[in-house]
């Protein structure tokens, strides 16, 4: 193959166009039929779920460093510590939905089938580009620590938003149901998570042999 058609490079343009082209599926199913009046919210809101957020970063994560390899966000995307953050971010997306949320969606049909994909299918699709094509060694348990700017973000916005707009996109986040105090804790047991995924994801990635980091 080519320099520009290595086996990392065809496999990320790849993954990378199917999340991208997911999400996206999903987003015209949630607006199609919107009136123009409900347009902006039902967007807002569909941007405000951590799973399509999380998505989108890991659609990019894929197909930056491909495309725009000597680009500012091709270089950072393409670090193994920002990817091993990704990582993480996929799996609890996973974890999460089939642990917590698995069955409360009004969504029918194709929308479902979707739901599902986005997050049964993209973050395997992730974690496998992370196990042969991420040069892993110099990733540490620290990770975790470093990762934890995005979620904590989110939260600040789920947060903010939800306390002007009375809407929040996950019932373990819901303050009108469950108050801050609850809502706090919950967050507080999925950073404590997360931050544990990392530690593991670290250390399996140290103790694999090198694989190839070939563009």
């Amino acid at each position: 193959m080519g320099k520009h058609h290595t086996p990392k490079s065809v496999y990320r343009i790849g993954a990378g166009a199917i999340t991208a082209a997911l999400v996206v599926a999903q987003y015209w199913l949630s607006v199609v039929d919107a009136a123009d009046s409900a347009l902006l919210t039902r967007s807002l809101q569909f941007f405000s779920f951590f799973t399509i957020l999380t998505n989108l970063l890991a659609a990019a994560a894929l197909l930056a460093p491909v495309m725009a390899p000597g680009a500012a966000l091709g270089r950072l995307l393409g670090r193994p510590g920002v990817r091993t953050a990704i990582a993480g971010y996929m799996i609890m997306v996973g974890v999460v939905y089939y642990l917590l949320l698995v069955g409360l969606s009004d969504r029918q049909g194709a929308s479902l089938f979707i739901e599902h994909a986005l997050h049964a299918v993209t973050p395997p699709l992730f974690v496998v580009d992370w196990l042969p094509f991420v040069d892993r060694r110099s990733v540490d348990w620290r990770v975790g620590l470093r990762g934890l700017a995005y979620p904590l973000i989110y939260l600040a916005w789920t947060l903010g938003h939800g306390a002007t707009s009375g809407w929040y996109p996950y019932p373990f986040l819901d303050v009108a149901d469950l108050g801050y105090a609850r809502v706090l804790g919950n967050a507080a047991g999925l950073v404590a998570v997360y931050i544990a995924l990392e530690a593991v994801l670290a250390a399996i990635g140290r103790a694999l042999p090198a694989r190839s980091t070939e563009a």
